[in-house]
């Protein structure tokens, strides 16, 4: 890997008999746990990390399927389920020593932060979630012509074969078109760091597809579960995200709020990718996250 997070030991975690995690530790204090995004890896931390771990041990793994973390095939619809990601993650703060951590994630980090908080509430201390939903409430909210801003989200769940041969036909030109919409700020991805991520993600096509695959079925199915037991994110909640309510027409804080009901929920002007862009703003909330 070229490209590093200044003065963070790198390491390899094993969290499964053929899965190990590329992790990145920096800091001391008390622990906090950062998940990247897509299409990206653990860099997108690189601004908030460095900042945070002034005070905190910041641990930012590449998700299985992702950057340097192994991308083991998908056996089955588990593999690549966010239940099955997030224990990796649990894994990974265990064997470094911490029981117990607080966990923020961004984009599909999100999502598998939540689970984690959902299935693994003894571990969690504190949680945040930039610019997501919960997975089933994201599906309620796309319909009509509205939902064409998530077509990525369609055609990777279709079937194993035409999604993976599709993308891989023009995989730089597929996810640079998501670094493109999706940023607020062209100058906070530097061309060094783009490349990183177009490096990482045209050679991590099956599984970064099998993690959207498993969006559209069996991670559907655990949050249908949890919402049928009314099961909740009992540590203290910080969700950041863009006004997509307001584009989409749904309300994100109650939408949030029926999951997480010591909730903080801020609108922020920047992008999508916030870490890079405004990482000033988004340590901030984190601190005041981790204060409460």
């Amino acid at each position: 890997m070229a490209i590093a997070i200044p003065d963070f030991d790198y390491q390899r975690v094993a969290v499964d008999d053929d899965v190990s995690l590329n992790v990145a530790v920096g800091g001391s204090g008390s622990p906090l746990v950062l998940l990247h995004g897509f299409p990206q890896t653990h860099l997108m931390w690189r601004h908030v990390a460095a900042d945070l771990a002034a005070d905190h041990t910041v641990i930012c793994p590449d998700l299985r399927g992702y950057g340097a973390s192994d991308k083991p095939a998908a056996r089955d619809a588990g593999t690549y389920s966010k239940r099955t990601m997030a224990a990796d993650v649990v894994t990974v703060a265990g064997r470094l020593g911490h029981p117990r951590f607080a966990l923020a994630g961004h984009d599909r980090g999100a999502l598998v932060a939540v689970r984690a908080g959902l299935d693994h509430p003894d571990a969690i201390t504190h949680l945040a979630a930039l610019d997501v939903l919960p997975t089933l409430d994201m599906w309620d909210v796309l319909h009509g012509a509205g939902a064409a801003v998530a077509f990525h989200l369609y055609l990777m769940a279709q079937p194993p074969g035409l999604p993976e041969r599709m993308i891989s036909a023009s995989a730089d030109a597929f996810f640079g078109h998501f670094l493109d919409l999706w940023g607020g700020n062209p100058d906070a991805i530097p061309a060094e760091v783009r490349a990183e991520y177009l490096r990482a993600s045209r050679e991590a096509v099956p599984s970064i597809v099998a993690d959207y695959r498993a969006s559209a079925g069996i991670d559907v199915d655990h949050d249908r579960a949890d919402r049928a037991a009314a099961n909740r994110l009992t540590m203290p909640v910080t969700v950041v995200q863009q006004d997509w309510g307001a584009v989409l027409g749904y309300d994100a804080d109650a939408l949030w709020r029926a999951w997480a009901p010591d909730l903080a929920h801020v609108t922020t002007k920047a992008g999508h990718f916030m870490a890079e862009e405004a990482p000033t703003e988004v340590s901030r909330e984190l601190r005041l996250l981790l204060a409460r």
